[in-house]
């Protein structure tokens, strides 16, 4: 397959992995809803701890597509928790 287009499928994947992660832990651990515990955490300044607990299940994207020797897509996995980890350094100091 194309590089470009195996890196892009991993990107999807790790941006797919941390908002299905982010909502899990929101609708397990949390007793508000969706939009409710959202609002809570832009209002606590805690959006930065909510996604960076979303991407514990680009863990599983990543090691998963290493152990099948899908090294272009855990790249792109990988690239997309350095984009999460920006916007999470975003939060925290802006």
């Amino acid at each position: 397959m194309n590089t470009r287009k195996e890196l892009l499928i991993g990107f999807l994947v790790g941006v797919i992995a941390n908002i299905i992660g982010t909502l899990l832990y929101i609708l397990l651990f949390s007793d508000l809803g969706i939009v409710e515990t959202y609002e809570a955490a832009v209002e606590q300044e805690h959006v930065g701890s909510l996604l960076a607990l979303g991407a514990i299940l680009n863990l599983f994207a990543f090691f998963g597509f290493l152990k099948i020797r899908r090294d272009q897509r855990a790249k792109g996995v990988l690239i997309a928790t350095i984009l999460t980890a920006m916007v999470i350094l975003y939060y925290k100091v802006f």
